[in-house]
């Protein structure tokens, strides 16, 4: 049950692990890649099909990871600070990507998903979102990161559910709206001009997130 007496003292963790989630969401990576060939290849109605199949492997994960997370917990007293370290040594992994991206910027691929020329329903275009997802090591350690962020020692559970069920949502929304955009070239091109800036915003904040997190703050 959440405790709203208390909640002010975990908003700030809350908030953060929101904020890591939507800088990783701006990141180029397999969903983003695969939800903009679907897009652009199969339509606006195909990309929102294929994003909340993405959204809902995000859920997904999340669940895995806080669940598997608590257990674990409850049986060894110092997973926490390993889940930490990894947490921030994976956020500053990424900021470095983002740096040499930045200097060194890439042209974004096109379609991930060859088109076949087959007709495909939208369940078949959620259920090829929701595999690439579940199969991506990028969520997978996203995840364990934002959970390390937000879901320290003594953290009440609810932070946890609050995080995941926020973050899910947030993922779902994202992706949608992405599907949309994605569905006209020209906002392509614009975000594709602006990837060395993106770039660098990223790398910037994954390195304080990650520095902060191996500080043990």
């Amino acid at each position: 049950m959440i405790d709203f007496a208390n909640i002010s003292l975990y908003l700030p963790g809350i908030l953060l692990a929101y904020a890591a989630l939507m800088m990783g969401l701006i990141s180029p990576g397999p969903a983003l890649l695969g939800l903009m060939g679907v897009s652009l290849e199969r339509g606006r109605r195909a990309g929102h099909c294929f994003a909340i199949g993405i959204g809902t492997g995000s859920l997904c994960i999340g669940i895995l990871t806080l669940t598997g997370l608590s257990a674990l917990l409850a049986t060894w007293a110092d997973a926490m600070t390993v889940i930490r370290i990894a947490g921030g040594l994976y956020l500053l992994w990424l900021a470095f990507k983002a740096f040499r991206s930045a200097f060194r910027p890439k042209q974004m691929a096109g379609d991930t998903i060859p088109p076949d020329g087959k007709h495909i329903s939208g369940m078949g275009y959620f259920t090829r979102g929701l595999s690439l997802h579940l199969t991506n090591p990028k969520a997978i350690l996203t995840w364990i990161a934002i959970i390390s962020i937000g879901f320290a020692d003594g953290t009440p559970l609810w932070v946890g559910w609050v995080i995941v069920l926020g973050c899910g949502t947030i993922s779902t929304l994202v992706h949608f709206a992405y599907a949309t955009a994605f569905s006209t070239r020209p906002a392509i091109s614009l975000y594709r001009r602006a990837a060395r800036w993106i770039n660098g915003i990223l790398g910037v904040f994954f390195a304080a997130v990650g520095i902060r997190l191996l500080a043990g703050r």
